[in-house]
């Protein structure tokens, strides 16, 4: 290990060891401090344009718009939980649950989102009393470190140890591999190929699989609406989030309709010969995604690849191709470029989501358009995916919005579909070891009728 992460875990481990006993009382109000941090206007604005200008990807106004979002929805979701001493007791079992910190975090950023992860997943880290050292993007060193020093002033104004959350300056990869080895638990948002580093540490880690978020609209939607929201998650920030649409699969009775709401909010459809040009501009050597693409502005995508699109173009509409496994545009994009399909009867509609995710992004997610519930459960039990989205933007919906249920996160486990240690949207909750106290009760004897008793009247002793 190098002398600059050894030095890191040292100052973890000593600030970490100073919090592990504060009651309930001074833990909150660190959180509320460094949320305020954050979440302050003439700080917002600064990690957002910061955010925008270092990593020349999405839009300024969505990041500000992220940034702001998933801090006040994280501080919501921690308000009034207890994660210190005692926080449960079940007198019928003699069990007392007592909540205990993991220790040092390591949180390794993604590009995408440089400001709101460690703003969100921080937090969270904060309130159940460990320590986290952030290891950022190389392209976005410094709009990470800006959040991080504005949660270290927040830290400052209460008295807790600033040292509770830090930065590796200039991380290499050796640096991150180090970090991942040395720290209590490891939190991997980014490609797949960094999460199967976390695994492969030696710490416990969760991380994230694979975006391809595919979408359902079936005959019984509100298309405007659909439509509306459908455009709002596609563009939003440039498309940097993993949860934003990638494939549309449509009931052939409302696709032409949709179609036309989906250019209303200034879609554009490729012909075959456009698809093939945008198909070099995306994958220009056959088989990765062309990082100059990324989050970029979609005119300037169509630019790249040679399509004559109208002014006031808001994103790309190609139709897929069968077989599903064969079209590279069934894939994650990361850019404003939707991908088309159709179906007849809902069965096809769900073997979709099914084969379209299963190569590429396999237990992320999924959403629906619908006011059939029969439709709604049945892709909801058929499909492998950790989350679905009813009638919402997926990528606002899938990490936490305030109008559903989701806990806010920026890191998004996709279970063992997606190699993943959870499918869980990662929380507090992940940061918690627990000790059971047992106290002795009066035996609960099992009744051997009633756990067989079924068995033994269909089969016999």
């Amino acid at each position: 290990m190098s002398s600059k992460i050894d030095e890191l875990i040292k100052k973890a481990r000593i600030a970490q060891k100073i919090i592990e006993a504060w009651p309930q009382e001074k833990v909150d109000m660190m959180v509320a401090a460094v949320g305020w941090g954050l979440y302050k206007e003439e700080n917002a604005v600064a990690c957002a344009k910061l955010a925008t200008e270092e990593t020349e990807m999405g839009i300024y106004e969505h990041k500000l718009v992220k940034h702001n979002k998933k801090t006040l929805g994280t501080l919501r979701d921690l308000h009034g939980v207890k994660t210190c001493d005692v926080v449960d007791v079940d007198e019928e079992k003699g069990l007392i649950k007592i909540a205990k910190p993991v220790g040092v975090i390591a949180a390794v950023m993604p590009v995408t989102n440089p400001t709101s992860t460690p703003a969100g997943n921080g937090l969270a880290m904060l309130k159940t009393r460990n320590a986290v050292i952030f290891s950022a993007h190389p392209k976005a060193g410094r709009s990470t470190g800006l959040a991080i020093d504005f949660m270290r002033t927040g830290l400052e104004k209460v008295g807790a140890p600033v040292d509770l959350v830090q930065a590796v300056p200039d991380a290499t990869k050796k640096d991150v591999c180090d970090l991942m080895a040395a720290a209590d638990l490891v939190v991997a948002t980014g490609s797949g190929a960094l999460v199967k580093v976390a695994y492969s540490s030696g710490t416990p880690a969760y991380g994230v699989g694979a975006g391809n978020a595919v979408c359902v609209v079936d005959e019984t939607a509100d298309i405007k609406d659909a439509a509306n929201k459908i455009f709002l998650s596609k563009t939003f920030d440039n498309a940097t989030s993993c949860s934003s649409e990638n494939s549309l699969v449509m009931q052939s009775s409302i696709a032409d309709e949709l179609v036309a709401e989906l250019m209303a909010k200034g879609g554009y459809i490729c012909s075959a010969e456009e698809k093939a040009k945008l198909k070099d501009a995306l994958w220009p050597d056959g088989e990765h995604l062309n990082p100059v693409i990324v989050a970029q502005p979609i005119m300037d995508i169509a630019k790249l690849a040679g399509l004559d699109v109208p002014e006031g173009t808001t994103f790309i509409m190609v139709t897929g191709d069968d077989p599903v496994e064969s079209d590279k545009f069934s894939a994650e994009k990361l850019c404003a470029v939707l991908t088309l399909w159709k179906y007849n009867d809902f069965n096809e509609a769900i073997e979709y989501v099914e084969r379209l995710t299963r190569n590429c992004g396999y237990g992320h997610s999924c959403g629906i358009h619908s006011a059939n519930d029969e439709n709604i459960i049945e892709l909801g039990l058929k499909c492998h995916v950790s989350r679905m989205m009813v009638r919402q933007p997926q990528c606002y919906g899938n990490s936490g919005n305030y109008d559903n249920g989701m806990p806010f996160t920026m890191t998004l486990g996709c279970g063992t579909w997606g190699g993943n240690a959870s499918s869980d949207n990662i929380t507090w909750k992940h940061f918690l070891n627990y000790t059971l106290v047992s106290k002795p009760i009066e035996p609960v004897i099992p009744d051997e009728k009633k756990i067989f008793g079924d068995y033994w009247n269909e089969f016999g002793r």
